[in-house]
């Protein structure tokens, strides 16, 4: 290189040592403290950031292993939504419910009641049917079925209202003669062990049924009666009597049927006929005896056969039977006294017989004139009498003369 460019280049290098130095200011106390103080700050920064690290990464990990894997795309950058629980997992554990305090449910009374207690206690009965009837408040059940007092027939027990205690049912007769009106009723103890009165669970009525026979209690609470179509008494005994068992349950208000039964088929032993029967007229024979007939009809009314049907004429005893139209007759008529009676067959239901009986006396007899009855009755296969439900037209009167 030329010497004077080397020289020219020298200067020019002069020059900027010259003009750099000018403008570089070297640091004083000051400045070497900002430089120390700005040194620790970042060595505490590291230092938080690392124990930060340290502290939220596990817990950041756990929770990642039960969030749902993120939907791929861009987010949309709107307001945060907090998605619904999914069934099956959750980022922390279920919080464990507190402890409900209950009050106890209260013991109900033991309403069993045995059957000297429910003789000695005065009880409250629902009332009886219409007509002459039995006390019903405040009164003592009889074991002996006095007149005119409320006669225990049969106790037995059971939880009949659902309620985890038994209680007692009765069957009670108000005792009039050798029958009256009958009920099945409940008792139970209150709170204070005082005996109360559930409810009337049935009762015997008019038509049917009018014999309540036995009591029962299902484990399942129903209670069961047996209960008769006809009470025995006044000559119809109790095994004519159809029998059912019936069940009724307690639906919290009063006791309803569920079982059983609810009405009965016509008694076989229950029958109902009647007669009909013309005046007998008397006139005179050639010789010298006096002559006539009665019309009788005999008609089953009822609801079932009968196998056989006794007609008694109470006529006077100067009058015989007399004529063919006794031949219906399944006995010999003319043996008979006073009554005459003629036994007939079998008479079907709506059926009836007619028969034209013939009478004489003997000349000379003295028969004057009267009245008399003609009467029918039902029998049964072995021609023992059998009760007629309506006895009124069982009779008919005649005049003879």
């Amino acid at each position: 290189m030329p010497e004077r460019e080397s020289s020219r280049i020298g200067e020019e290098f002069d020059r900027y040592r010259r003009t750099l130095l000018t403008e570089i200011v070297a640091p004083g106390p000051a400045a070497v403290r900002r430089t120390v103080r700005l040194r620790r700050r970042n060595r505490l920064a590291v230092v938080a950031t690392a124990a930060l690290t340290l502290v939220t990464g596990p817990a950041v990990g756990y929770a990642a292993l039960h969030e749902p894997t993120p939907r791929p795309g861009p987010v949309d950058p709107g307001p945060t939504v907090t998605p619904s629980p999914t069934p099956g997992g959750s980022a922390g554990p279920t919080p464990t419910p507190s402890a409900r305090s209950t009050s106890p449910t209260p013991t109900p009374p033991d309403g069993r009641i045995s059957r000297s207690q429910l003789l000695g206690t005065p009880v409250t009965l629902p009332a009886w049917r219409a007509g002459p009837g039995c006390p019903t408040t405040g009164v003592r059940l009889t074991g002996d079925g006095r007149e005119g007092t409320n006669h225990l027939l049969a106790v037995d027990h059971g939880d009949v209202d659902s309620d985890g205690a038994a209680e007692t049912v009765a069957l009670v007769r108000c005792a009039l003669g050798t029958g009256g009106p009958q009920q099945v009723v409940v008792f139970d103890r209150d709170a204070d062990g005082r005996v109360v009165t559930v409810g009337r669970v049935v009762a015997s009525t008019i038509d049917t049924p009018q014999w309540l026979i036995a009591v029962d209690v299902r484990d399942d609470g129903v209670v069961r009666v047996q209960v008769g179509d006809i009470h025995p008494g006044g000559g119809w005994p109790g095994e004519w009597s159809q029998r059912q068992w019936r069940g009724y349950r307690w639906d919290g208000d009063s006791f309803g049927q569920v079982s059983g039964p609810t009405a009965f088929g016509p008694n076989p032993h229950r029958a109902d006929v009647a007669v009909t029967a013309t005046d007998l007229v008397l006139t005179d024979a050639p010789d010298g005896s006096r002559t006539g007939s009665v019309t009788v009809v005999v008609r089953n009314t009822g609801e079932v056969p009968v196998p056989y049907v006794a007609l008694r004429l109470d006529l006077p005893a100067a009058l015989r039977p007399d004529g063919a139209g006794w031949a219906a007759c399944r006995n010999d008529p003319d043996s008979t006294g006073r009554p005459v009676t003629c036994d007939l067959g079998r008479l079907d239901v709506g059926k009836e017989r007619r028969l034209t009986l013939g009478f004489r006396a003997a000349a000379g007899a003295g028969v004057g004139a009267g009245t008399a009855e003609v009467d029918v009755r039902p029998m049964d296969e072995g021609f023992d009498f059998l009760p007629d439900v309506d006895p009124g037209n069982n009779t008919v009167r005649i005049d003879y003369r």
